[in-house]
Protein backbone atom coordinates (compact mmCIF):
# COMPACT_ATOMS: atom_id res chain seq x y z
CA UNK A 1 0.00 0.00 0.00
CA UNK A 2 3.02 2.43 0.75
CA UNK A 3 4.38 1.65 -2.40
CA UNK A 4 1.04 2.79 -4.24
CA UNK A 5 0.56 5.79 -2.55
CA UNK A 6 4.30 6.82 -3.16
CA UNK A 7 3.92 6.00 -6.50
CA UNK A 8 0.75 7.68 -7.10
CA UNK A 9 2.25 11.07 -5.56
CA UNK A 10 5.30 10.55 -7.62
CA UNK A 11 3.33 10.09 -10.56
CA UNK A 12 0.78 13.09 -10.11
CA UNK A 13 4.08 15.75 -8.95
CA UNK A 14 1.55 16.47 -5.62
CA UNK A 15 3.46 18.33 -3.52
CA UNK A 16 2.89 21.52 -1.23
CA UNK A 17 5.28 24.06 0.67
CA UNK A 18 3.79 26.53 2.78
CA UNK A 19 4.20 29.92 1.68
CA UNK A 20 3.43 33.25 3.21
CA UNK A 21 3.13 35.14 0.29
CA UNK A 22 0.54 32.72 -1.24
CA UNK A 23 -2.60 34.31 -1.18
CA UNK A 24 -3.25 37.54 -0.48
CA UNK A 25 -4.39 38.92 3.01
CA UNK A 26 -1.89 36.70 5.03
CA UNK A 27 -0.37 39.82 6.66
CA UNK A 28 -4.31 40.62 7.79
CA UNK A 29 -4.40 37.28 9.20
CA UNK A 30 -1.60 37.14 11.08
CA UNK A 31 -1.88 40.29 12.49
CA UNK A 32 -5.91 38.75 13.51
CA UNK A 33 -4.00 35.57 14.80
CA UNK A 34 -1.86 37.80 16.79
CA UNK A 35 -4.85 39.55 18.29
CA UNK A 36 -6.47 36.37 19.40
CA UNK A 37 -3.56 35.09 20.73
CA UNK A 38 -3.07 38.81 22.84
CA UNK A 39 -6.93 38.31 23.90
CA UNK A 40 -6.63 34.85 25.04
CA UNK A 41 -3.51 35.42 27.32
CA UNK A 42 -5.01 38.17 28.46
CA UNK A 43 -8.16 36.14 29.70
CA UNK A 44 -5.52 33.35 30.99
CA UNK A 45 -4.36 36.39 33.11
CA UNK A 46 -7.73 37.18 34.40
CA UNK A 47 -8.55 33.11 35.14
CA UNK A 48 -5.40 33.38 36.89
CA UNK A 49 -5.79 36.11 39.23
CA UNK A 50 -9.31 35.19 40.06
CA UNK A 51 -9.09 31.61 40.38
CA UNK A 52 -5.79 32.53 42.48
CA UNK A 53 -7.81 34.74 44.59
CA UNK A 54 -10.67 32.85 44.87
CA UNK A 55 -8.22 29.39 46.27
CA UNK A 56 -6.22 31.87 48.78
CA UNK A 57 -9.52 33.74 50.68
CA UNK A 58 -11.69 30.34 50.32
CA UNK A 59 -8.71 28.53 51.78
CA UNK A 60 -8.09 31.02 55.11
CA UNK A 61 -11.82 30.79 55.25
CA UNK A 62 -11.99 27.48 55.51
CA UNK A 63 -14.39 26.95 52.19
CA UNK A 64 -12.34 23.88 51.03
CA UNK A 65 -15.08 23.48 48.11
CA UNK A 66 -14.57 26.57 46.50
CA UNK A 67 -10.93 26.24 47.34
CA UNK A 68 -10.76 23.53 45.05
CA UNK A 69 -12.55 25.39 42.45
CA UNK A 70 -9.94 27.67 42.70
CA UNK A 71 -7.05 25.60 42.79
CA UNK A 72 -8.39 24.26 39.57
CA UNK A 73 -9.17 27.53 38.02
CA UNK A 74 -5.60 28.56 38.85
CA UNK A 75 -3.87 25.55 36.84
CA UNK A 76 -6.47 25.41 33.91
CA UNK A 77 -5.75 29.15 33.56
CA UNK A 78 -1.79 28.19 33.61
CA UNK A 79 -2.37 25.25 31.57
CA UNK A 80 -4.25 27.99 28.82
CA UNK A 81 -0.97 30.66 29.10
CA UNK A 82 1.00 27.62 28.31
CA UNK A 83 -0.86 26.14 25.21
CA UNK A 84 -1.19 29.77 23.77
CA UNK A 85 2.18 30.50 23.98
CA UNK A 86 3.54 27.04 23.05
CA UNK A 87 0.92 26.97 20.13
CA UNK A 88 3.38 27.87 16.86
CA UNK A 89 5.99 25.78 18.21
CA UNK A 90 3.95 22.76 18.38
CA UNK A 91 2.90 23.68 15.39
CA UNK A 92 5.85 23.85 13.88
CA UNK A 93 7.07 20.40 15.03
CA UNK A 94 3.93 18.64 14.06
CA UNK A 95 4.55 19.98 10.35
CA UNK A 96 8.30 19.34 10.53
CA UNK A 97 6.77 15.64 11.93
CA UNK A 98 4.63 15.65 9.13
CA UNK A 99 7.68 16.83 6.47
CA UNK A 100 8.82 13.00 7.35
CA UNK A 101 6.34 11.08 5.92
CA UNK A 102 6.46 10.08 3.05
Amino acid sequence: MLLLSTLIVAATGVGGKPDPNGLPGTSALQSLISGVAFWALLAALAGLLISAAVWALSSHSGNYQHASMGRRGTLISALAAFLVGAAPAIVAFFEDLGRTVQ
